[in-house]
């Protein structure tokens, strides 16, 4: 072989080699992708079945739902029954090898794993937590004949205790499924699945709570004591409204009885201020314990139960156990479940008018103290009703269900080792000191002197924005406040110290939290930089705008927020109930390490 013929075979030889791994390599590729086809077609085969399976499912979930609120329990027996061969099948179909297979997968594997977490959580629901809901005797949760029965609740605690515990854990394993990258549809099922485990959660969870603490609450081993306070709405206050009148309540062995009735009003003022947490004080002065009316500046309940306890203990000289707060709201759902309630001088209240009775009407004809009376027997009226009539149980439970859920009943108990049991429950009105989900607040404080607050109709959005180098995200909020109030015709008591000028005109301090660790960077006042007040409270920045909205005005702040180090692209509000819900939305975006 010649020297020039050499590099000629080394080239042709290689070429075969090349040639022989393409052909491998192709061979391989489709074998492997024959078998992935099949797989495939065997997984889309399983995800038909699957998704016919969950959609029968959720509907028969929704009947059941409805049959066990309505009290049909042998109609929902049958639609449980239903409902756990569903999910069983739901489940089996997602469980197979060439499912488990396809989870593996790159593409589609996030989706697969989700739609398989969404059938294991449905299956549980349906054989853990809904037979144990269905077993309970609910009635042994509310009063009957002004009592309740603490043995009968103490036989359902530990089924409930079981059936929640069943709830929350179904809800921390849907919380750790990544949503961000799912194909929308499953998204959107994992989003919705989510919602209703949450709001399922908060039942079970208030149901367990209640069953564990009313005994003690109610008396089981010596009287207790207790402040009924409502919350007026019309003058607003960052855990609601300014806590206009009060009632005693007295417990023993489960019976409950209202006492004497009184207003804020009535306990004057307190000089020199009583203490306040560092915080409080440099954000609010020493207004908070200076003026009953001022305790709850700060959206912390503890703290503004605490100093109402003592200010009542230092003018009448009786200690009580703890803080009951209501609002106008939750005596609408409760009236729901009661029927309509006389109180005392002839005035009926019903569900759908008592708001606008309590917050409105009463302003244009009573006068101050006919006010404070009214409105504490409104309340006591109302609570001695749900204690004393025969109420559909689930119909109550539905009411204080939604009533916690918007954080318009808080509990404040002056016993340690009982607060500590609510944690950072909705009923505790507690400002987190962390959060699992980056939390951003907006509370709200009347600047008038003035009961506009029932005019007001506020909005917040909430858009995750970009991520930042450093680890944290920044947050846009928006929110604006539109006034319904007329140009004239209002009352004096409703038009109050008119502190914004104009008395139709109302001032509100909003505050904006930001999420703990997090920062407040800027705020805008429609479309113009405004100044804010700055303070701390609880690992949160506080920044605080005076915003004044004339009668049928609109105003809009918009925020930037910073976020602690977080990769999460959702984020939550808080807000102070109002006369008028909130309208809200909350925008996500994908996580950082997308």
């Amino acid at each position: 072989m010649t020297e020039s013929e050499r590099p000629t075979r080394r080239r042709s030889r290689s070429r075969r080699r090349r040639r022989a791994r393409l052909r491998r390599v192709l061979l391989s590729a489709l074998v492997v992708g024959s078998l992935l086809l099949a797989a495939g077609g065997w997984v889309g085969f399983r995800g038909w079945q699957a998704r016919a399976h969950l959609l029968n499912a959720a509907g028969l979930a929704r009947e059941l739902s409805a049959q066990v609120v309505g009290g049909d329990t042998d109609r929902a027996l049958r639609t449980l029954a239903a409902l756990q061969s569903q999910s069983g099948a739901a489940r089996k179909a997602t469980g197979d090898p060439s499912w488990q297979l396809g989870r593996r997968t790159p593409i589609a594997g996030d989706d697969l794993d989700a739609v398989r977490q969404i059938a294991i959580a449905i299956d549980e629901l349906a054989r853990q937590a809904f037979p144990t809901l269905l077993r309970t005797d609910l009635t042994s949760l509310v009063p009957a004949g002004g009592r309740l029965d603490l043995a009968r609740l103490s036989d359902v605690s530990a089924e409930l205790t079981r059936a929640d515990e069943s709830v929350q854990r179904t809800r921390r394993d849907l919380a750790a499924v990544p949503a961000e990258s799912l194909v929308s549809q499953v998204r959107q099922a994992l989003i919705d699945l989510r919602g209703e485990i949450d709001r399922l959660a908060n039942l079970t969870s208030a149901a367990d709570q209640g069953a564990r603490l009313l005994p003690p609450l109610l008396g089981a081993s010596g009287p207790r004591r207790y402040l009924l306070v409502s919350q007026n709405l019309a003058e607003l206050r960052a855990t609601g409204g300014m806590f206009g009148a009060y009632a005693i309540m007295e417990a023993e062995n489960g019976t409950v009885k209202m006492g004497k009735q009184g207003s804020s009003a009535s306990l004057g003022q307190f000089t020199p201020a009583l203490k306040l947490p560092a915080e409080t004080r440099a954000l609010w002065t020493d207004l908070p314990g200076i003026y009953p009316a001022d305790v709850n500046l700060s959206p912390h309940f503890p703290t503004a139960a605490a100093l109402y306890r003592e200010m009542f203990r230092r003018k009448t000289g009786t200690t009580v156990d703890g803080v009951l707060a209501v609002d106008p709201v939750v005596l609408s759902y409760l009236l729901k479940a009661t029927g309509p309630v006389l109180v005392p001088g002839g005035v009926p209240l019903a569900s759908e008018k008592v708001v606008q009775t309590l917050l409105n009407d009463s302003y244009q004809r009573l006068n101050v103290k006919q006010q404070d009376e009214f409105f504490a027997s409104s309340a006591a009226s109302v609570f001695d009703a749900f204690f004393k009539k025969n109420v559909n149980p689930r119909v109550l439970l539905s009411a204080f269900d939604r009533a916690i859920t918007e954080r318009r009943i808080l509990f404040w108990s002056a016993r340690p080792e009982e607060q500590r049991t609510f944690g950072d429950s909705r009923m505790a009105g507690t400002l987190p000191e962390q959060d699992t989900v980056p939390t951003v607040g907006v509370f709200l404080n009347d600047g008038s002197g003035a009961k506009l607050g029932y005019y007001l109709r506020p909005t917040a959005n909430l858009t995750v924005g970009e991520c930042r180098p450093d680890g944290r995200r920044e947050l846009r909020l928006r929110v604006t406040l539109r006034s319904t109030a007329p140009k004239s015709g209002l009352s004096e008591s409703v038009l109050g110290l008119g502190l914004a000028g104009d008395p139709y005109t109302a001032r509100t301090l909003v505050s904006i939290f930001s999420p703990a660790g997090g920062a407040v960077l800027d705020a805008r006042l429609d479309g113009a930089e405004t100044a804010l007040g700055s303070g701390t409270e609880r690992h949160r920045q506080v920044a605080t705008a005076s915003v004044d909205v004339g009668p049928g005005a609109e105003r809009a702040l918009e925020v930037t927020v910073l976020t602690a180090k977080t990769g999460v692209g959702q984020a939550e509000l808080r807000l102070t109930p109002t006369a008028s819900p909130w309208t809200t939305q909350v925008h996500s975006a994908p996580s950082c390490d997308q």
